[in-house]
């Protein structure tokens, strides 16, 4: 029998308090899927978000599936086809940027655990509604911020929250100290220029600060 939207919530809630930061992650090389993930899991960051951004993506997440001890998630859901693509390749939950009937749809009947992305009450009501309690606060700098995310913790106090986009070392602890934030999606645990440098004593140590960011 297929996961509640109440059950799979609650396994993304588990995942989103395995670390503060949930690495964003845009990977163009296969080659680079194991070791990127390994130096995260090392850092403390277990739970990685692969983006379906790069033809190598659904490769990636397959390789990333293999390593110990990380959780590997398909970002950037938007269609049905998406979904179905990203749990055959071994995702363990999936992200996405907004939320359609049909993406939730094909979420449950694959029972993949979503993070279904909103930026406003109505759409956090809305999925709340459907029994989502775990959403993603997208594109949180662009859509209000930390301010706005604060302001929507009385009104809506049993929805909790993944801030993404523009989440930065520099506000990251801002957003993990609001009462409805479980953790943020963040880029800068792996920057472009060093998984292209292979540089991943670099990344680990970039991850182990992240990991050790305060929450509330």
């Amino acid at each position: 029998m297929p996961m509640t939207p109440q059950d799979a919530s609650a396994r993304t809630a588990e995942i989103c308090r395995l670390a503060p930061i949930v690495p964003v992650l845009v990977v163009e090389d296969v080659a680079h899927a194991e070791p990127l993930a390994r130096a995260l899991v090392a850092g403390g960051l277990p739970a990685l978000e692969v983006t379906l951004r790069t033809p190598a993506a659904l490769d990636v997440i397959a390789a990333m599936a293999r390593v110990e001890g990380g959780v590997v998630g398909a970002g950037t859901l938007i269609t049905p086809d998406d979904v179905r693509a990203a749990k055959a390749a071994g995702a363990q939950f999936g992200v996405s940027p907004g939320a359609t009937d049909a993406l939730l749809d094909a979420c449950e009947a694959e029972d993949l655990p979503l993070l279904p992305g909103a930026a406003t009450a109505s759409e956090a009501m809305r999925l709340f509604e459907r029994g989502y309690r775990v959403l993603k606060f997208f594109p949180a700098e662009a859509a209000g911020g930390a301010p706005f995310l604060k302001s929507l913790a009385s009104p809506l106090p049993q929805i909790a929250f993944c801030p993404t986009g523009g989440v930065s070392p520099q506000n990251a602890a801002t957003y993990l100290g609001l009462p409805n934030v479980l953790c943020a999606g963040g880029s800068w645990v792996a920057p472009k220029d060093m998984v292209m440098a292979e540089n991943w004593s670099g990344i680990e140590a970039l991850a182990r600060d992240a990991a050790a960011l305060p929450r509330a």
